[in-house]
């Protein structure tokens, strides 16, 4: 691979966190974004282009969740707890009115901390995730059968985050795999199989939505971006036409024959589109 990427080389770095030994990295300069991750999701698995784009007008931080990859401790079994130990990262590194992006489980980490936490942030940015609470349409089968195996390889990441109907998105999807697997040393630790149940207690909490942070974005100042793939096996992008015209400072995107990971497949859009986002649109805090 001839591009030299940020996220390639970027050192894993630590911080006390709250109880936790936090694990992150850091690339770029500017407006911070903190990216919170998706269920298996670790430093190792985010796309090293998408993470450059972003890099270009913003200093982009990326972590291990609490008892994920290399930070210590254990995920907390509700989404506001996850949301809380987020806050004690950013609190940690002394972030103040920063970008939070979450994808897919981190969304609704990051849709949480949105809705406890709105003077923290100056803009939420979703990808590949769902509204909090009951949503009508469910995840479909082959979602489990390829996210629950203990290790995944290309071709279940060619189900799980693309669009194996379509042949450009095939064929992103192998770029993106050699991307993400260039990195030669210093990594985090793959989550084995007895962390999975973690990550649905907090899933399970937040369609529960004892937070109500379902009402509290629809009244919130903080401007939200929502993009998603056309068919996201596990986050149906169906869910999110209700709140349309409910979530009064929502933006929403569908970018086309994609899945789950539009910003893998789609990187220099997809950052262009949040860069554009934050640029234009001011929170009313």
């Amino acid at each position: 691979m001839s591009k030299k990427y940020q996220a390639l080389t970027s050192r894993t770095l630590f911080v006390k966190a709250g109880e936790h030994n936090i694990a992150y990295r850091t690339m770029g300069s500017g407006r911070t974004i903190v990216l919170c991750n998706r269920f298996r999701g670790t430093l190792d698995t985010w796309d090293p282009e998408f993470l450059e784009q972003l890099a270009k007008k913003m200093q982009v931080i990326i972590f291990d969740y609490p008892g994920i990859g290399r930070s210590t401790g254990q995920l907390a079994p509700s989404i506001l707890g996850v949301a809380t130990d987020v806050k004690a990262f950013t609190t940690a590194l002394n972030l103040e009115r920063f970008v939070l992006l979450g994808w897919s489980y981190g969304g609704t980490a990051a849709q949480t901390f949105a809705a406890q936490f709105p003077e923290e942030i100056s803009h939420l940015v979703l990808i590949g995730t769902n509204p909090p609470g009951d949503n009508a349409v469910p995840p479909e089968q082959v979602f489990f059968d390829a996210a629950l195996k203990p290790v995944n390889d290309f071709e279940d990441e060619l189900v799980l985050f693309f669009e194996p109907l379509s042949a450009s998105s095939v064929k992103a999807a192998r770029l993106s795999h050699e991307r993400i697997s260039a990195r030669k040393e210093d990594f985090s630790i793959n989550v084995p199989p007895e962390r999975f149940g973690d990550y649905f207690l907090g899933a399970a909490d937040f369609k529960e939505d004892p937070c109500l942070t379902r009402i509290k974005l629809a009244a919130t100042n903080v401007p939200i971006l929502c993009l998603m793939g056309d068919h996201d096996p596990s986050f149906p992008v169906e869910n999110w036409f209700p709140l349309i015209r409910v979530w009064k400072t929502l933006q929403f995107i569908i970018l086309p024959n994609s899945g789950h990971a539009p910003q893998h497949e789609f990187p220099k859009l997809s950052a262009r589109y949040i860069h554009n986002f934050i640029k234009q649109i001011s929170s009313a805090h």
